[in-house]
């Protein structure tokens, strides 16, 4: 019976790292019954030795009850036995679940369909753990389904599974462990747990604990979870945000990398969500909104769009120098400028890469924000936009539609990197490219043409529930169906125009939003993808393909210079005067050279690792961590030097003369065995044994006397040395047996004689005159124990002292032995009658 409800527990447990993927508590009690119902089947059956072939169909069957009940009981039999009519129910919210799942991002709500999808997934993580642990007797086993459940929100969420989850997770599977251990040893009989007490301790001498030879499975679980929380932060090397997220490097003052999430998912779960939430609010100089982009998407395999990684540079900082010179752009061309103050709501997680209208002249913000050169990207490893404001400086292009007409063919280095397409791509999208455009027309003329294609002539309708982007499907949206949201108008005006022959790619942001009592208000639902395409001499230029209005995007808007009573110019959006700064911004040096590109990586994860050209050296790296590890070794030998101190500010006083004891008897003559260092401890040097009545522990957690300060510091300096005490040695026969086995000098014989006479006087006589100072006779004992061992053992002595280590042993030995005591807890049935 222990084993089921062990399993039930584990998944529990493991369940509870679920929560970052849901806004409310629902599906955990809706869980938390389905654990409920599969470990009381298995209690049951435990309880009456059911044959285990049996137990799992009743589980099936039972969870399948379960489900009914909770979430077709309006057309079930009785609100519990299923009908057609709740199949038909349950099916059909399951499907709302599967595409609920589909259109939100996590944190998604609580509606039915997902929580029975989650209670259901649940219930059958419990049914497969009960199964290994408690039918098949494979308790490690068990520990897959609780990992592939486990792995969920890791996959999923962006944010670091809090390290309370795991550890409760982790608790949870070492109690299966250890409860299908008890249950091995219960068949051979009743296990007996010999506790660590003082008379236990007493019973029996110091040299018998083979404490080393008892480390169970528990103990080395439980040091294997230490080590998986601990280890990952203490490591610079590794990935600075580590599971919990905590580590040398990590937070916003540390760390040269960040992670962020894949664009394209995150931008249909902004879509998608149910709450239009405020992500910024801007004002600008001439009051008209301005597209806001945050990330470059210019790599198309095939299947999705993704992002090389950007690099940025130390003198580039924002805080530093102007923006540098947008990509393609001639120094001569007239520019517009405007100026946007931007406030980002403090809601906002993780964002690392700043909203800025296309292109930025000048970006002030606080921080370490740098962007990258050939994209102008703005992003920060160090901080986040959450609650930030900053200013920005646009720089829009003038160029007149003859100028865009005449543009010549793009540079190479931009072809190499803006034109590329899949061999695999289908020879009915390039058909289709061709035959929406005007043979011999300009690259600008045809890119007009196929914005018109998808907004008025295609027959393209938006639609959010659309599935997928990869080939299939954006093939399928082309030539088939031609509906869907703006991602993939977006894809596929960027991959028609690669196969005209037009640099492009798409980039994800937001529009300008809604206008709010003179400020534009920019909403998750205003989250939007769009493609730029490349002129030569008037570089990137953003087109609009998603239909705009209640048909479509509600904040879509069209750009003017691609309308035909507005082709005369090239503006980015309406624009004001040119100002001062945008002059600045434009008389920077001339266009850089494209770097060399690395391909996303982790794509299917969704992450995007971006370092910048500077940071810290590994070698520095690695120097810290050594650091961090040396300092954590020197934890025993600090422990022990603040408990010397401690002892020497009580034995520096002279010791007056003891007094009886009142209630105690004290024994005329025999050794009188004395506790030996602090927390109970044994080892080397130890005599375990009551203390006498009256006499305080020598631990400094209290006002200890004097005298036997001074003893448990000669004791625990024995044990440093790797001199054993005898358990039948008194103070005076083990001041004998020293001076003569190690020969110490006169001075040194007489410090320990008169050390171990205090001791004596302290135990056994009833009154007697002032003992007095001791601590240059245990000094000089001290020294004296040292000069006889190796420089090593001193080192060791100093740096990690035996006897701390040994009082650490015994306290995680001692919270172990707690859990033995759960373990000999035992479900009895109740007595027969008759029996």
């Amino acid at each position: 019976m222990r084993l089921p409800i062990a399993s039930g527990m584990a998944t529990g447990a493991v369940a509870i790292a679920l929560y970052p993927l849901f806004q409310g508590g629902d599906w955990f009690w809706a869980s938390l019954g389905a654990i409920l119902v599969v470990t009381g089947i298995g209690t049951v059956a435990g309880y009456y030795a059911l044959p285990g072939w049996l137990v799992t169909p009743v589980q099936v069957f039972a969870t399948w009850i379960y489900l009914t009940a909770t979430f077709a009981g309006d057309e079930a039999w009785g609100r519990v036995v299923p009908t057609a009519d709740s199949v038909v129910e349950l099916a059909r919210l399951l499907t709302k679940g599967f595409a609920d799942i589909q259109r939100f991002a996590a944190p998604v709500p609580d509606s039915t369909g997902i929580v029975l999808l989650t209670c259901g997934g649940v219930g059958v993580i419990a049914i497969a753990v009960d199964l290994l642990a408690a039918r098949l007797h494979r308790a490690a086993l068990a520990g897959l389904p609780l990992l592939a459940l486990f792995t969920v929100p890791a996959a999923v969420v962006a944010e670091p599974i809090g390290w309370p989850a795991f550890i409760v997770g982790a608790a949870g599977y070492l109690g299966l462990l250890v409860a299908d251990g008890r249950e091995r040893v219960t068949h051979w009989g009743r296990a007996v747990l010999v506790r660590r007490t003082s008379a236990a301790m007493t019973a029996r001498p110091a040299s018998s604990d083979a404490g080393p030879l008892r480390l169970s499975g528990k103990r080395i679980g439980f040091t294997a979870v230490a080590l998986a929380i601990l280890l990952p932060a203490l490591l610079p090397t590794l990935e600075p945000d580590p599971l919990f997220g905590f580590g040398v490097g990590n937070g916003r003052g540390g760390g040269n990398s960040v992670s962020i999430p894949n664009p394209i998912v995150n931008l249909r779960g902004q879509l998608s969500l149910p709450e239009n939430s405020t992500v910024l609010t801007y004002r600008v100089s001439d009051g008209d909104s301005r597209y806001l982009r945050m990330y470059s998407l210019d790599v198309f395999d095939g299947e999705q769009w993704t992002m090389s990684e950007p690099k940025g540079r130390p003198e580039d900082r924002t805080s530093e120098a102007a923006m540098p010179p947008p990509p393609g752009q001639n120094p001569s061309l007239s520019v517009t400028s405007a100026t946007l103050d931007v406030n980002v709501s403090d809601q906002v997680r993780r964002l690392s890469f700043l909203p800025l209208p296309y292109p930025a002249a000048r970006v002030t913000a606080a921080g370490d924000w740098r962007p990258d050169r050939d994209t102008l990207m703005v992003f920060s490893t160090r901080d986040t936009a959450e609650g930030l404001s900053y200013r920005v400086t646009t720089a829009e292009p003038r160029s007149t539609a003859e100028r865009l007409k005449a543009a010549g063919p793009p540079s190479a280095a931009i072809g190499e990197r803006y034109l590329v397409l899949p061999e695999n791509l289908p020879g009915e999208i390039r058909q289709l490219a061709t035959r929406v455009t005007e043979r011999g027309a300009s690259p600008y003329e045809q890119a007009i043409q196929l914005q018109k294609f998808f907004t008025e002539d295609g027959g393209f309708t938006y639609d959010l529930s659309t599935q997928g982007h990869d080939g299939p499907a954006l093939t399928d949206f082309l030539i088939r169906n031609r509906t869907g949201y703006c991602e993939q108008f977006a894809a596929s005006m960027a991959v028609l125009a690669r196969v005209l022959g037009i640099p492009s790619r798409v980039a994800i942001g937001y529009t300008g939003g809604g206008r709010v009592a003179g400020a534009w208000q920019v909403r998750t639902h205003d989250s939007h993808a769009w493609p730029e395409l490349y002129f030569e001499g008037t570089g990137w230029l953003r087109f609009e393909p998603t239909p705009a209005g209640g048909a479509g995007q509600g904040s879509a808007t069209v750009p003017e210079y691609t309308r035909p009573q507005a082709a005369p110019t090239a503006s980015a959006e309406p624009s004001a005067a040119p100002s001062a700064e945008a002059g600045d911004s434009t008389t920077g040096p001339g266009g850089t050279a494209a770097n060399r590109r690395d391909r996303m990586l982790e794509r299917d994860l969704g992450g995007l690792p971006i370092a910048p050209e500077e940071g810290v050296p590994t070698a520095a790296k690695i120097g810290i961590g050594v650091a961090v590890a040396l300092l954590v070794m020197l934890i025993p030998g600090l422990i022990r030097w603040q408990l010397r101190i401690r002892r020497r500010r009580a034995y520096s006083r002279p010791v007056p003369a003891p007094g009886p004891v009142p209630g105690s008897e004290v024994p005329a003559s025999g050794p009188v065995p004395v506790s030996g260092g602090a927390f109970g401890g044994e080892g080397p040097g130890r005599v375990p044994g009551p203390r006498p009545a009256g006499i305080a522990s020598p631990d400094g957690s209290r006002r200890e006397p004097a005298v036997m300060a001074a003893w448990a510091e000669l004791d625990d300096a024995l044990c440093d040395y790797g001199m054993a005490r005898e358990p039948s040695e008194s103070p005076r026969s083990l001041a004998r047996r020293l001076a003569k086995q190690y020969a110490f000098d006169p001075e040194a014989t007489a410090a320990l004689a008169r050390i171990a006479a205090a001791v004596e006087r302290m135990l056994y006589a009833r009154s007697g005159g002032e003992i007095g100072t001791l601590r240059e006779d245990l000094s000089r004992v001290r020294r004296a124990l040292a000069a006889t061992v190796t420089r090593g053992r001193r080192i060791r002595a100093v740096l990690l002292p035996p006897s701390t280590l040994l009082r650490m042993r015994a306290m995680g030995g001692r919270v172990l032995d707690g859990f033995d005591l759960l373990e000999n807890i035992r479900l009895r049935r109740p007595a027969r009658k008759g029996a």
